[in-house]
C-alpha cells in the first residue's frame, strides 16, 4: 500500500515501463564488497549491487552510510578490502593504470559540491574535458559546449566566472561538464543538494532524459526519495554500517513493511535507525560519576 506522503512523482514526460531487473544486462557489479579507509572500521560491509545497462539506479540512504564510497570504488579511486567490483565484465584493478584510464574515459562524474575550476569561466569549465581528451578544433568544442550548457539552461551564462553564479547554477554547470564527452556511465553524487524546487525538478528530468536519449547508465546517490523515485528504474537503500537493507523498484520499496525502510522513506525521527553515532554514555565522557546518562 503506497503512502501518500512518499508516493513517487511520475511526470508524464518521463513516464516509462521498467523492465524486470533480473533480465537487464548488468554493466556494473559490486560483489560482496567490504571496504574501510583504515583498519579501525568498515565503511561498507559485504554489500552486493547490480547496475543495469541503460537504467537509472538510485542509491539512497542517510549520511555516512557509504553511498559516495560506492561511487569511488566504481571509479577505481580505492582498492576494495574484500570482494570484487566489475565494470563491463572486467574486475577493476586499481594498480592497473591503463585499465583505470580507459575506465574513466567511459565515466562522467557529477561531484557532490560541483568541483568546478574557480579560475575558469563557465564555458571553459565545460570545455575542459573536451580539451583534455579529444583533438577537436575550437569551433567544434564551442558548439558542443554551448549545446551542453543549453541543455541545462545556462547557455546565456557561458561567459560568467564561477564566482558570478549561484550554487545551484554551479551544480548545473557541473552537470554540463559531466556529460561533455557523452559518457557511457554517469555518476551523480547528491545532484539535488542546494537546488531550489524548480531547479531540482529540472535536474531530475534532465538526468532521466539524458539517460534515455544517450542510452547511458546512470547511478544517482542521494537521500532525496521523492526526486529519485520519480526518475529511477531501480533503487538500493543503504544504512550504517555500510549495508544494503532493501532494493527493488520504487513501487516495491514504497510498499515495504520493513521498519528501517519505512523510517527512511517517511523521514520519521523515531525508529530502528538511531540519531546518535555510537558512543559511550555522556556522563562517562564528561567524567561524571554516580550520574545516569
Amino acid at each position: 500500500m503506497a503512502h501518500d506522503n512518499i508516493a513517487p512523482r511520475m511526470p508524464s514526460d518521463i513516464a516509462r515501463t521498467t523492465p524486470d531487473h533480473a533480465s537487464v544486462d548488468k554493466l556494473i557489479e559490486i560483489d560482496h564488497v567490504t571496504f574501510g579507509y583504515d583498519a579501525s572500521r568498515n565503511i561498507l560491509s559485504d554489500i552486493s549491487m547490480r547496475f543495469g545497462r541503460g537504467q537509472v539506479t538510485a542509491i539512497l540512504g542517510g549520511s555516512g552510510c557509504g553511498k559516495t564510497t560506492v561511487l569511488r570504488l566504481i571509479g577505481g579511486v580505492h582498492p576494495v578490502g574484500k570482494g570484487k567490483v566489475k565494470f563491463d565484465g572486467q574486475v577493476i584493478e586499481t594498480s592497473n593504470a591503463a585499465q583505470l584510464y580507459n575506465l574513466r574515459r567511459r565515466l562522467g562524474m557529477l561531484f557532490q559540491f560541483g568541483a568546478l575550476f574557480t579560475d575558469l569561466s563557465v564555458f571553459e569549465n565545460v570545455a575542459f574535458p573536451l580539451r583534455e581528451h579529444t583533438d577537436l578544433d575550437d569551433t567544434m568544442i564551442r558548439d558542443i559546449v554551448l549545446m551542453k550548457l543549453n541543455a541545462v539552461g545556462l547557455r546565456g551564462a557561458a561567459k560568467l566566472r564561477i564566482s558570478e553564479i549561484s550554487g545551484g547554477m554551479g551544480r548545473r554547470v557541473a552537470l554540463a561538464r559531466a556529460m561533455a564527452l557523452d559518457p557511457e556511465v554517469l555518476l551523480y553524487d547528491e545532484p539535488f543538494t542546494g537546488l531550489d524546487p524548480i531547479a531540482m525538478g529540472v535536474t531530475a528530468n534532465l538526468i532521466r532524459k539524458l539517460n534515455d536519449a544517450t542510452g547511458a547508465t546512470s547511478l544517482v546517490v542521494s537521500h532525496d526519495v521523492h526526486e529519485c523515485f520519480a526518475i529511477c528504474d531501480y533503487a538500493y537503500i543503504m544504512a550504517a554500517p555500510g549495508v544494503v537493507i532493501a532494493h527493488g523498484r520504487p513501487d516495491e520499496l514504497d510498499a515495504s513493511n520493513d521498519p528501517q525502510v519505512r523510517q527512511f522513506l517517511r523521514g520519521e525521527p523515531d525508529g530502528p535507525v538511531p540519531f546518535h553515532y555510537p558512543a559511550p554514555p555522556l556522563a562517562q565522557d564528561l567524567g561524571l560519576r554516580g550520574t545516569r546518562a
